[in-house]
């Protein structure tokens, strides 16, 4: 019998250890998701990991327009789960950027409330289903600030100097000037955009911090005593402040709705499904809104909601405020006007 030789060992070794390693690259359970600043607790994350074995790499990003960033950047393949909101999604689907779902993988589907499906950013639902909904609101620390507001023109009041936190968000705030002011927050008219850059130069003495992350730390800690935030934001402040009052401006509030989205060339799709359907588990999202009180939209969580959440009008946002309010619409190549808007406000 011929003896192998120490150089055929030596590659046999390197083959079975190379074939062993692609092996735990086949078996790897890993999901890579792109999200919003507190929006699912990290026990949630650590739950699903413990029950299906899939490790999670949760990044976040503070606007739709960093999420399109990020995405664009990002080699194919990076993110395997985001969660744009509506107009972003048709920007995502017109360039491309996501896959379709196939929702024959959801078990849980039929739990979302029918009233959220089928918006006009993707109609048939081809590319995304609704996450939560939201709305901004004009929250108000009533220990410091008794005048009465229901506008926002009232915001414009030089009492105010330096007192007011702004989302960080340039269609939302440009949005919020055009409407004080009585037009289309969705315009492109540049003459309106004028106007609205005019109103904002004059409410930013008023401006404490422009901040998307946690907007509600200003009120909580009182460095600020008014705030225009989305309402979960809101929420969580009168949590711990009982004297922080809601207010839905007369004009009309912005409108949200995030979604579920799984980018183009997404590396672990079957993971996001799972994810995807965890999350519209009814006791999973109870605890999502329960922890960040977005507007539900979940049919089969509302049944389990507590009453602190359903009988208060940040959290839970009374139907009239969602038919007055106003999503934000992609506006294509005009959105460059307000980024220039954007640039000279800030």
């Amino acid at each position: 019998m011929r003896k192998i030789g120490k150089g055929l060992i030596f590659i046999g070794c390197m083959v079975l250890i190379l074939f062993l390693s692609g092996c735990s690259r086949k078996e790897e359970k890993v999901l890579n998701v792109l999200n919003w600043s507190s929006y699912i607790p990290d026990s949630v994350i650590r739950d699903f990991e413990k029950e299906t074995g899939i490790q999670v790499n949760y990044s976040t990003y503070s606007s739709n327009e960093e999420c399109l960033a990020k995405v664009s950047s990002a080699k194919e393949g990076t993110y395997d789960l985001i969660f744009p909101s509506d107009y972003m999604i048709e920007i995502m689907i017109s360039r491309g950027m996501l896959e379709k779902l196939d929702t024959t993988q959801l078990s849980n589907v039929g739990n979302l409330d029918s009233l959220y499906l089928h918006q006009s950013f993707d109609s048939q639902n081809q590319y995304s289903l609704p996450f939560v909904m939201a709305s901004t609101v004009i929250a108000v620390n009533r220990d410091h600030i008794k005048d009465d507001i229901d506008s926002y023109q009232d915001l414009l009041n030089n009492d105010y100097v330096n007192n007011i936190t702004l989302i960080d968000d340039q269609r939302i705030i440009i949005g919020m000037a055009l409407l004080a002011n009585g037009y289309d927050m969705n315009t492109v008219n540049e003459k309106e955009l004028e106007v609205a850059k005019d109103w904002l130069l004059q409410l930013k003495p008023n401006i404490k911090a422009f901040d998307s992350d946690s907007p509600k730390n200003f009120l909580i800690t009182e460095e600020a005593d008014i705030a225009v935030l989305w309402n979960a934001e809101a929420a969580l402040a009168y949590q711990e402040n009982k004297n922080i009052e809601f207010i839905y401006p007369k004009e009309g509030s912005a409108l949200s709705m995030d979604n579920f989205a799984i980018p183009k060339g997404a590396r672990h799709m079957n993971e996001a499904y799972q994810f995807i359907d965890y999350i519209l588990r009814a006791d999973v999202m109870k605890e999502i809104i329960e922890s960040y009180p977005y507007k539900n939209v979940n049919q089969a969580t509302q049944a389990l909601l507590d009453p602190d959440y359903l009988y208060n009008i940040a959290s839970n946002i009374p139907s009239d405020i969602i038919e007055d309010g106003v999503y934000v619409k992609n506006i294509g190549e005009s959105v460059k006007l307000y980024d220039k808007l954007w640039a000279e406000i800030k």
